[in-house]
């Protein structure tokens, strides 16, 4: 009898990964049914319900940044086009459909553009490179192994240059604090997209005469949290404090 509880409990979980699966078809049907009817409200539903289910498909993101978008909900859907570059970053219909809907932001409030090497850098440690990084690390990792391996059992390996492990080891290493600070992205949340219209920023006290009103759409970067407060960066550069209940992380 103790041997059917294990089998129990891994029939129960197959049981449920199917449920989850079928439920995501029938809701990815409805949706697009909707969808296509012109029902925007309704598909809107179904798709954040799909969102819950499959937070990782780039697709899902798109389709609801669509939904959005039709519906005239400009935070929502710029929300939903970047949560769906983050996964692919390749998405081309995600960045036209983005840069479309950007483009509706009233008073839209334009990037200046960071310094090349902070482009590189963040391009360089983007949450999507994080395997592809460990992936060259561990590769590294074999030829130095193999190498060294060469070097002290194969006759001819003493013709293999003595510096080659040492400078697979300094590689290696490279790969391992890209891949380090790509994983670390992935966990943070460091964007985020302004969901209320002229969403009032506030100095560090959070007090007196709003230093700026946002509109809604606006991408900003998120560089620390207060309570229910989080300290923001425009894309224009300047820096102040929203209310967290007025901003969605991407």
């Amino acid at each position: 009898m103790r041997k059917l509880f294990p089998i129990s409990i891994l029939i129960l979980l197959c049981s449920l990964k199917g449920y989850a699966t079928a439920n995501y078809s029938v809701q990815w049907q409805k949706g697009t049914t909707c969808y296509q009817q012109m029902k925007y409200d309704s598909a809107a539903y179904f798709f954040e319900q799909i969102a819950a289910l499959k937070p990782k498909n780039a697709e899902v993101y798109y389709n609801l940044g669509n939904t959005y978008y039709r519906l005239n909900r400009i935070g929502p859907a710029v929300v939903n086009y970047q949560r769906a570059l983050k996964i692919n970053p390749a998405y081309k219909e995600a960045k036209d459909n983005l840069s479309l809907t950007e483009g509706r932001i009233a008073n839209r409030i334009h990037s200046t553009g960071d310094i090349f090497f902070i482009d590189w850098w963040e391009n360089l440690t983007h949450p999507n490179k994080a395997s592809s990084w460990a992936v060259a690390a561990l590769i590294t990792f074999t030829l130095i192994i193999t190498c060294l391996a060469v070097r002290r059992f194969v006759p001819s390996g003493e013709k293999l240059p003595v510096q080659l492990p040492g400078v697979l080891g300094f590689v290696c290493t490279i790969f391992l604090v890209l891949a380090f600070a790509a994983a670390q992205r992935t966990e943070q949340a460091t964007a985020a997209v302004v969901m209320q219209n002229d969403a009032p920023m506030m100095n560090g006290e959070q007090k007196g005469k709003p230093l700026s009103l946002i509109p809604e759409g606006t991408t900003v970067k998120i560089v620390g949290e207060k309570g229910n407060w989080a300290e923001i960066t425009l894309p224009d550069g300047r820096n102040g404090w929203l209310s967290q209940s007025l901003i969605s992380k991407i």
